[in-house]
């Protein structure tokens, strides 16, 4: 199929950075709200668009997905007041509906964002009731954006109680008693750019009936010091409110301020931004911290909070050699590990005696454990790549768990399988990778194989179920899963040894996985596809650069793709400790030059077809990333691979997309896929 691109302008535009000079033609494509731009985009579309609709078996994709989502999927419920609530979507609802339940009556609709906008991108986010259940404050977000609006309802009445709170981001919401609720953010810049206001993360405390220009600043904003994010919560016996303060996405300040005292002071427990601590639990005055100081893979510490530095810290659950994320309910605190990527859940009471270990259906992925107190079941679920999440609710006093609902989904995990294998790096390190794929596979170098990555931030890839790779797999795809460095699956010392001027380590160990999966002729480079969103599209942007004969197609989503410049744009300077910044120093930009995925595009090579994805209301990773690529690679491509972008309208970086634009983006993502392959037609096998 014969693309002509659309034309891009270049424009003069030249940064310096320690003597050397940068040209950046595309500059003009960082004003992502001008008429030009928007001009561009259309244009752009047209042609991704007209190449896509072209492939003949696109619509066949597209209808086995429809199918296949189209069951009914329920949430693990929570009590709030006198009710329970869970989330639920029908099969096809763009946007998961809140519902309540009161003892045995039937359940009834209590939120349903398919009815806030016409075409269903504004999505329900943050929310957090009084203890008694009577007020419920939650946050909408429209058009993908990550700015907020918090809106307050009398849960009995459904009816608003004040003001709605506009402009709010990365925050939590936390009520003290039935009065008013904490909130955070920043002053709102006019556009993409950076302002230096947007250093200053703000906690708010905001009195139910009150405007919120009447809204009393607590925490950030007042000091020297500016930190970019800061959240709050309130302790459930209303005593104590917990407030962490980041500069970045990792290690965080840790305060305390006692409610119950009046006037009373905020209180350091932890300064300084080299650690990651927070606050589990309460019992009274005794406080139960989570924190991976002096414990990279994390431990839990009690301490008094009248004296709560980490002088008086006491051991209550040790450090172990997997890494820990607990949770507490029914009067327990469960401990889940990963091993391998994989989970392990031991459950502890109070005085730190374990209980039991709690047996899990397999090997994969369980979460929930989370309740009040005074619960007497815990509901938690349990996932893998080829099991639909399943839930199983538990009598933590004799550890008995059941299932609670299992989904009807049309796909049989029996036919499938997945497995772990560990290969190695270029460094010698050894990396864990779960494939899995149809049962029966043969092992010929032939078959469409989705390798997805993201390596960075602490983020953990466990196993977990989606419905758009289960098409895949049904297609005689293989899905596979390394857990590469710069995640968090090893603790702190597995993120480090992925950060800064250590990145090139997770580009090896994806790099690495491909040759795996080649040279055990799970695939070939004729077969291969990487993927991968956010710092997922760097990863991919990098490797289609520095070995762009690897893989077949390139899928960077919503990526992280101009690396002297990520930091200008709206969130990006809290990335720095992943990434350092082209300003740090002159190691620095040589190092983020050398792998930048918009300054290593090379005129005379042949990439991957490169379908990238963006969407221009994204204020996280600014489209302007993937605009600038792709102008990049469109003028410098050689060879008859096509280079397309596909920017989604009205939509953000990906939290609340509505189902119909998820499954349209799976569609054309697997159509471009196969098509560039060499495969002519799909055969699902479930």
């Amino acid at each position: 199929m014969t693309v002509t691109y659309p034309e891009t302008k270049k424009v003069d535009s030249t940064d310096v950075y320690f003597g050397t000079e940068i040209k950046d033609p595309y500059r003009w494509l960082e004003d992502d709200r001008s008429d030009e731009t928007a001009a561009w985009v259309k244009s752009q579309n047209e042609v991704t668009f007209g190449y896509l609709n072209n492939i003949a078996f696109k619509a066949d994709i597209k209808n086995r997905l429809e199918k296949i989502w189209n069951f009914e999927k329920i949430g693990l419920p929570f009590k709030e007041g006198d009710y329970t609530y869970f989330y639920k979507n029908d099969g096809l609802q763009n946007q998961y509906v809140l519902y309540r339940q009161k003892g045995t009556a039937t359940a009834e609709i209590f939120l349903d964002p398919n009815t806030f906008s016409k075409d269903g991108t504004t999505s329900l986010g943050e929310m957090d009731f009084t203890e008694d259940g009577s007020f419920i404050a939650y946050s909408i977000s429209e058009g993908g954006s990550d700015w907020r609006k918090i809106i307050v309802l009398n849960t009995e009445t459904k009816e608003m109680v004040g003001d709605t709170i506009y402009d709010v981001k990365f925050t939590r919401i936390s009520w003290k008693g039935n009065d008013g609720f904490f909130y955070s953010s920043y002053d709102k810049p006019k556009g993409s750019e950076l302002s230096a206001k947007t250093d200053q993360h703000k906690l708010y405390y905001h009195k139910l009936g009150t405007s919120q220009k009447e809204d009393k600043l607590i925490f950030g904003g007042n000091d020297s010091q500016k930190r970019r994010y800061v959240t709050a919560n309130v302790t459930n016996d209303d005593q104590f409110l917990i407030i962490s303060a980041a500069m970045s996405t990792s290690g965080n300040e840790l305060y305390l301020l006692d409610l119950s005292v009046p006037n009373s002071k905020i209180i350091p427990v932890i300064t300084g931004f080299d650690y990651d601590s927070s606050v589990l639990e309460n019992d009274g005055t005794k406080l139960y911290i989570v924190t991976n100081l002096n414990a990279p893979n994390k431990r839990i510490v009690t301490v008094d909070a009248k004296k709560p530095t980490i002088e008086n810290w006491i051991d209550f659950i040790p450090e172990t050699t997997n890494v820990l994320t607990p949770s507490k309910g029914a009067g327990f605190i469960f401990a889940n590990y990963m091993v391998d990527a994989v989970s392990q859940v031991k459950q502890y009471d109070y005085t730190g005696k374990l209980v039991r270990e709690i047996k899990l259906p397999g090997l994969g992925t369980a979460s929930g454990f989370a309740a009040k107190k005074t619960d007497e079941t815990i509901y938690f679920s349990f996932t893998n790549y080829i099991i639909p999440n399943t839930s199983y609710k538990l009598n933590p006093k004799t550890g008995v768990s059941d299932f609670y609902i299992k989904p009807a989904i049309d796909f049989n995990p029996d036919n499938f399988e997945t497995k772990q294998v560990f290969y190695t790096s270029k460094d010698g390190t050894k990396v864990p990778m779960i494939i899995s794929y149809k049962k029966g596979l043969k092992l010929n170098g032939e078959n469409p194989t989705l390798l997805y990555g993201y390596g960075g931030f602490n983020i953990s890839l466990t196993p977990s179920f989606s419905i758009a790779n289960a098409v895949w797999l049904e297609m005689g795809g293989v899905y596979a899963v390394p857990n590469i460095r710069g995640g968090g699956e090893y603790g702190k010392a597995w993120h480090n040894a992925g950060t800064q001027l250590k990145k090139q380590n997770v580009f090896d160990d994806f790099i690495a996985a491909a040759e795996y999966l080649i040279d055990e002729k799970y695939t070939s480079s004729d077969y291969l596809a990487l993927r991968g969103g956010s710092n997922g599209g760097l990863l991919v942007g990098a490797l289609m650069t520095q070995r762009p004969e690897l893989a077949k197609v390139a899928l960077p989503a919503v990526g992280v793709l101009d690396m002297l410049r990520y930091h200008t744009f709206t969130a990006g300077a809290g990335w720095a400790y992943d990434y350092g910044t082209s300003e740090q120093s002159k190691e620095m930009f040589d190092y983020l030059k050398e792998y930048s995925p918009l300054h290593n595009v090379l005129e005379g090579i042949e990439y991957p077809a490169t379908l990238i994805t963006t969407a221009d209301h994204d204020d996280r990773v600014v489209p302007a990333h993937s605009f600038k690529f792709v102008a990049e690679m469109q003028s410098k491509q050689t060879g008859k691979n096509p280079v397309l972008i596909r920017i989604e309208t009205n939509a953000g970086h990906g939290a609340g997309t509505p189902v119909s634009k998820t499954i349209e983006q799976s569609a054309d993502m697997f159509a471009f896929t196969l098509y560039n392959m060499g495969i002519k037609k799909v055969n699902f096998k479930k």
